[in-house]
């Protein structure tokens, strides 16, 4: 059996496993996401420039976690305890969202579940690069994206179905997500297997930027100046409720997004391993910037349905492929996780900015200006990847 989820072709088992862990946790997250930014504008009366300013600090505080994540997962030689440690935080927090009655209570919240992905992100997609052969890597960070994305689906469902059941109070629906998320800690306690480390003793492992590429420095300037214009998906959201679609269909909004990322994500992963990650990501962007410019002009609630589809088209095309984009611009093994850190802690900063400046153009102009800048840098970012990086 072992060797079955070791040759070239086959998916190691660490594979289903952190897909089942996904699966989860996305469940859990995705009852919450799509009810969150109405629920802190219409039953806590925040603006959308706070709404922003919480999701950027809440999304950039963490962020910081993740290189320092990834570098000590390097040095410890392990990966478990702290993807363990991480989704377990993550999980904690949640059921708290029904106690929320200010903008700060949500804040608090949310700082404790990105603290918790902060610490787990990095050495979770070192163990999915560390578990896949070199010429399915793309496949295999596909599937775990998937089966991701198979979850928020999922997660906006069993929202659909139980808010009509609490009278529309979002409250107990973040009660509930607490059971998907604890199932996945459960998961990852009694099915997680390290692998080995190429990492020598705790002592000799040092860290200096002269281990990093050039084309990893590169990708990483390049993913900064996309960032920037990546704002949450909050936005979305109220761009949907901007156009009147009823509360008790957003979670249907979102499962379109996430059911076409789902059955997208290892079909276009394969497609990075014939014709290469660059080019696949280009191709994401280009994705990104026509949904964008779509949200930006939309003036009829039924343009929603189809930029969703398109939005979740992008997320296949990048998600799982620039995790294993990581992986083939890491050229040194030793620091695998520390790269992911690098680039995870790039990406949280720059949300950081990206959501409040598109709160702040939102509220200052309007939403085409907002969702212009997002479109403007997406296609910025797909001629920095063409231009500037060889592999």
């Amino acid at each position: 059996m072992a060797g079955l989820f070791n040759t070239k072709n086959k998916l190691d088992r660490n594979i289903f496993v952190l897909g089942a862990v996904s699966l989860f946790t996305d469940i859990s997250s995705e009852m919450i996401c799509p009810l969150l930014p109405v629920f802190l504008s219409s039953v806590l009366g925040v603006s959308t420039a706070f709404i922003g300013l919480l999701e950027g600090i809440a999304e950039s505080t963490a962020a910081i976690l993740k290189v320092f994540s990834g570098w000590f997962s390097d040095k410890l030689r392990k990966r478990k305890p702290i993807i363990v440690l991480g989704y377990s935080l993550s999980t904690i927090g949640k059921p708290f969202l029904y106690l929320a009655a200010a903008g700060w209570h949500v804040l608090l919240v949310r700082f404790i579940d990105r603290f918790g992905k902060g610490i787990r992100t990095p050495p979770r997609d070192a163990l999915i690069a560390d578990s896949s052969h070199v010429t399915r890597r793309g496949r295999d960070f596909g599937i775990q994206r998937a089966m991701d994305n198979a979850g928020a689906f999922l997660g906006p469902l069993a929202a659909f179905i139980a808010l009509p059941l609490f009278n529309n109070n979002p409250r107990p629906v973040f009660l509930l997500a607490f059971v998907p998320g604890f199932i996945a800690v459960l998961i990852l306690l009694f099915f997680l297997t390290e692998k080995p480390s190429v990492a020598p003793d705790l002592k000799t492992v040092k860290f200096s930027t002269s281990l990093l590429s050039r084309d990893f420095k590169v990708f990483v300037a390049i993913i900064a100046v996309f960032t920037l214009g990546n704002s949450s998906n909050a936005f979305l959201i109220l761009r949907a409720r901007d156009l009147g679609l009823k509360v008790a269909l957003i979670p249907i909004l979102w499962l379109v997004y996430n059911f076409v990322g789902a059955v997208t994500s290892a079909p276009l992963g394969i497609l990075s391993d014939k014709i290469g990650r660059k080019k696949t990501l280009i191709l994401g962007f280009l994705f990104y910037s026509a949904v964008y410019w779509g949200f930006a002009f939309a003036d009829r609630q039924i343009l929603l349905w189809p930029l969703m589809g398109l939005y979740g088209v992008y997320y296949g095309l990048s998600e799982g492929v620039l995790n294993a984009y990581v992986a083939d611009l890491t050229e040194d093994r030793t620091i695998l996780a520390t790269s992911y850190g690098i680039y995870n802690t790039v990406v949280g900063i720059f949300i950081f900015p990206a959501s409040f400046i598109m709160g702040i153009l939102w509220q200052t102009f309007n939403p085409t200006v907002a969702f212009g800048f997002g479109a403007s840098l997406a296609l910025l970012s797909a001629a920095g990847l063409s231009l500037f990086i060889k592999k």
